[in-house]
């Protein structure tokens, strides 16, 4: 090797490495503004996929527990027509209260004026 070139080689250099980047965004304000822009979309874009999902997921715990009540809701009307028949009403009322349906001469008719 000459001396020129050793010399070159071993000369300490005056600039740092954060002030050649601070330079070369200052010079490359465009490139810098669309590249945070990219980034920030694409944090965006995460986010609102991982909301997405979160809301799907709330849906489907939502439209279960609807299904599960349409079920016991279903139960319910089938239990309640089942109470609620004239005949087992009959039979309650004679076995607990010892009433019964009048004959027609056991009937009392009140007139009134």
């Amino acid at each position: 090797m000459s001396e020129g070139q050793n010399s070159r080689t071993t000369s300490p250099t005056n600039f740092s490495l954060v002030l050649i980047l601070v330079s070369d965004l200052t010079r490359n304000k465009l490139r810098v503004l669309l590249y945070l822009m990219v980034v920030s979309t694409a944090m965006a874009v995460v986010l609102g996929s991982h909301l997405n999902r979160q809301q799907n997921m709330a849906m489907e715990n939502l439209m279960q527990q609807k299904d599960d009540l349409d079920v016991e809701w279903r139960n319910l009307v089938l239990e309640q027509r089942a109470l609620t028949e004239h005949n087992r009403i009959e039979n309650e009322v004679q076995k607990q209260l010892n009433m019964y349906r009048p004959s027609a001469d056991e009937e009392v008719v009140v007139k009134l004026k």
